[in-house]
């Protein structure tokens, strides 16, 4: 097997039609010749600008139903190497729809078919198989798709921490406080996700509760709590505003000038990508932080989701 420095894992892949139209009229039919169709997935949009970014990458899934063949083929054709196991599991879509009078970008998500049995077992046997190739960092992205156990991606981060390997985490819900106590080095949920998961009475609607100020102080105490608690790092990713992060007692801020986003789809991943890129290289979390916010602001002038080019 290669040898990579990133081993990216996401347990629910999709493929991604992105839609852009002019402007999008309510209850009439729309259409547009400007789309385009892409490999999906969180974990796939991080592999794929860590390879842009000129890392050696390699990703981790569940494949099955009748598009794998085009899955794969198109994971090739973006360069990202690809490592799976046979799930039996359909691939879903997912659809964004860009609207260009208003600025809407808007994201219509399948849920994923259930894994067949034996999945888990054959998709952790792999993991331990692509953890052998070398990979120093492993970031785990995503959600699940049904059928896979809440022991499972804690067992990722056991197995990758008991090696030495640094473990990024873009997860949240049960996943995320179920792998804090196995020692992730960062998690890098949303806001929304960070406050869904620890403080969810901050939460109405899919909406944030309170004023800038009271939350900001809410979620930094947390934050500290946490970092205390499991010896982790932790960056919060709020759209626009700057980046809210903490290191040790450390609460801080990284601000960066907004753009007019083309398509913001996948922008949180190539901010992950940039972020694991140069925490790899020995850099601190602002310069970390710097790298993210860089790749994030490229994907977000782009139509193609999780790229940089």
């Amino acid at each position: 097997m290669d040898v990579f420095s990133f081993l990216t894992v996401c347990m629910n892949p999709a493929l991604q039609k992105t839609l852009r139209f002019a402007s999008i009229q309510p209850n009439q039919v729309n259409r547009t010749g400007d789309y385009r169709f892409d490999v999906a997935g969180k974990g796939v949009n991080v592999c794929r600008v860590l390879t842009q970014l000129g890392k050696k990458s390699l990703h981790l899934t569940q494949l099955g139903g009748y598009l794998r063949p085009l899955f794969l083929e198109l994971c090739a054709g973006d360069g990202i190497a690809v490592k799976w196991v046979e799930s039996k599991s359909a691939i879903r879509f997912c659809y964004t729809l860009i609207d260009g009078q208003k600025g809407n970008i808007t994201e219509l998500v399948e849920e994923s078919e259930p894994v067949g049995e034996g999945t888990e077992k054959r998709l952790l046997k792999a993991y331990s198989e692509a953890l052998s190739a070398g990979p120093g960092t492993v970031i785990i992205s995503g959600t699940m798709a049904a059928g896979f156990s809440d022991t499972l991606i804690p067992a990722m981060v056991f197995r990758a921490k008991k090696r030495g390997r640094r473990v990024i985490l873009d997860i949240r819900g049960r996943d995320l406080l179920n792998s804090l106590p196995l020692g992730p080095d960062i998690i890098k949920p949303n806001l929304l996700e960070f406050a869904e998961t620890f403080i969810p009475g901050m939460v109405q609607g899919g909406k944030l509760r309170g004023e800038e100020e009271e939350i900001r102080e809410q979620v930094r105490g947390v934050c500290r709590s946490l970092c205390e608690k499991y010896h982790t790092r932790i960056v919060l990713t709020r759209g626009v505003q700057p980046v809210w992060f903490t290191e040790g007692e450390s609460f801080g801020e990284f601000p960066f000038e907004p753009l007019e986003p083309v398509n913001t789809t996948g922008s949180g991943d190539a901010f992950t990508a940039g972020l694991a890129s140069v925490l790899s290289e020995g850099g601190t979390l602002e310069e970390a932080l710097a790298e993210g916010v860089r790749c994030g602001r490229l994907n977000a002038g782009l139509v193609k989701i999780g790229a940089i080019r």
